[in-house]
């Protein structure tokens, strides 16, 4: 255990040291791209200049008023501009040649080792000095996202339970969501939101409810049912209703996502048009579009602002922090190669200040599943554990200014819950019982609590979450009622856990009753 631990934070201090220093490009001349982003072309071939019918890249807005300079100045380059009214952001697209001429970089097609071919810039385009004034950064160049969805990792149902699986009864002792479920407090009238690549099988959702007891349900389906069976979104709908059972389910389709170009403007695209069905909802993403050292924030501003408004109106949103303990950028690399400070990196999506982002722990329990200790969840010689890290596109936001760290950018995880596989929760696969893991179990979990907070704080007078991290570290801060388990022991790629806020584990794992008390109390300006 000590040498695996060492090896694991013989990278986190590179990686680190990497991460303390960040160049910035000037107004006037594009940059070469290094780390993972360069590493994916290195790894595709150069099929030579682009011969897409068209490219896009994002611009990041300086306001929302609408971007009439930008539009001036794109038609004069032969290129155009997609804008929606009040966007804080605008695409803008055109020939690759012309788009290569009026941003001064390459831009070629290449095809990675799968056999999929895409158009990118190895260049970084600058914000043209006759736009510095309404365009705040420009996107990456780039058709293709390094996506993931996960495959949970799942062990056949063992025989010495308690120890190692958790049935629903047990998640909801573990983490003290009984007190609130004995008084009626299971979810009703709330909505879980899963995204995902893959879809369901009925008959395994049936399966789970009949043997728990729980009622049935049939999840909505949004954008229609993924062809592909990898057990993500069977098990996402399964642990939200663990802990939730009368809540309202959905299955998202987030595979259109990654098909082609403009990854992040399809997701918010998609996030907007679910914020519209389902206003209120609390989102749950276990899948991942890239690390954020792959993109800019410009890339991410289409997402930002859906997730923003969407929160806005009272959505929770959860995001897995990765299974890679840290090192969300090799994804896609050569799994046998040992880490480097270019594997280092968060989710995308996960990075952003507005999402709750949910690390993973290894729980021990007495019989009666009543809590006795957690630590982070790591897995050194397969390179597996809670991901966490410092934010290579966002500043620290002001709820996070008392973590003990000197970064000033956002930290991830917030929160955590169980994760590994030998105590992981007991789902259905295949019409077997099997045991689930991974952060993606970690954040519907959340999930499925977050909706039973829902529903107690409406009824006791309250409000819905909504964006929940600022209360999140306010009562960690200091509360009535102790509302986490700190968890001081284990480790991933750049951090250790210890006392306080830490990037394996957050803030720690939850004490439900006692949280969802405090955030009534916080609502009434009590806290």
């Amino acid at each position: 255990m000590t040498r695996t631990v060492l090896a694991l934070l013989s990278v986190g201090v590179l990686a680190l040291a990497g991460c303390g220093a960040r160049s910035y490009p000037d107004s006037t001349a594009a940059q070469s791209i290094t780390g993972p982003y360069a590493q994916l072309l290195e790894a595709s071939v150069n099929l030579g200049d682009s011969r897409a019918r068209a490219v896009q890249l994002t611009a990041e807005l300086r306001g929302n008023q609408a971007p009439d300079r930008l539009q001036r100045w794109a038609s004069a380059n032969g290129l155009s501009v997609h804008w929606q009214p009040g966007a804080g952001w605008a695409v803008l697209q055109g020939p690759p040649a012309r788009v290569a001429a009026a941003l001064r970089v390459s831009v070629y097609d290449y095809r990675n080792p799968s056999g999929e071919q895409f158009y990118a810039s190895p260049e970084q385009p600058a914000v043209p000095a006759a736009l510095s004034d309404s365009v705040s950064g420009l996107g990456r160049i780039l058709s293709y996202t390094p996506y993931y969805s996960s495959s949970p990792s799942i062990r056949p149902l063992p025989t010495d339970v308690p120890d190692h699986s958790l049935p629903p009864d047990a998640l909801r002792t573990i983490y003290n969501v009984r007190p609130l479920a004995d008084a009626g407090y299971t979810g009703k009238d709330t909505t879980i939101v899963v995204f995902a690549f893959d879809g369901f099988d009925q008959p395994d959702l049936d399966m789970y409810a009949q043997t728990y007891g729980l009622p049935k349900f049939t999840p909505d389906v949004v954008g229609g049912m993924p062809e592909q069976r990898n057990n993500e979104a069977s098990m996402d709908l399964q642990v939200a209703h663990a802990v939730a059972p009368d809540a309202h389910k959905v299955l998202v389709n987030a595979r259109p996502t990654v098909e082609g170009g403009g990854t992040y403007v399809k997701i918010a695209e998609m996030m907007q048009e679910v914020d519209r069905r389902f206003p209120g909802a609390v989102w749950s993403l276990s899948i991942g579009w890239g690390c954020d050292r792959m993109i800019t924030a410009a890339d991410l501003a289409p997402v930002r602002e859906a997730v923003a408004d969407a929160v806005s109106r009272g959505t929770t949103v959860f995001n897995a922090s990765g299974d890679l303990a840290g090192l969300e950028c090799k994804r896609g690399h050569d799994w046998s190669a040992p880490p480097g400070p270019s594997d280092v990196g968060l989710d995308a999506v996960a990075s952003l200040p507005e999402v709750t982002t949910v690390g993973g722990t290894s729980l021990s329990t007495d019989e009666h599943y009543q809590w006795l200790a957690e630590h982070g969840w790591s897995d050194g010689p397969l390179t597996q554990g809670s991901g966490g890290g410092i934010s290579n596109l966002f500043e620290r936001p002001p709820w996070q200014s008392a973590a003990p760290n000197t970064a000033l950018r956002r930290l991830t995880p917030d929160v955590s819950a169980i994760a590994d596989t030998a105590t992981g929760a007991v789902i259905v696969l295949r019409q077997k019982l099997v045991v689930g893991g991974g952060t993606s179990q970690a954040a519907p979990l959340w999930a499925g609590i977050a909706a039973v907070m829902n529903q107690f704080l409406i009824d006791s007078g309250g409000r819905a979450l909504g964006e929940f991290n600022p209360t999140l570290y306010r009562i960690a801060a200091g509360a009535t009622r102790p509302a986490f388990h700190d968890i001081v022991l284990g480790t991933n790629a750049v951090a250790v856990a210890g006392p306080g806020y830490d990037m394996v584990t957050g803030l720690g794992t939850p004490n439900v009753d006692n949280l969802a008390r405090d955030v009534l109390d916080v609502q009434r300006g009590v806290a």
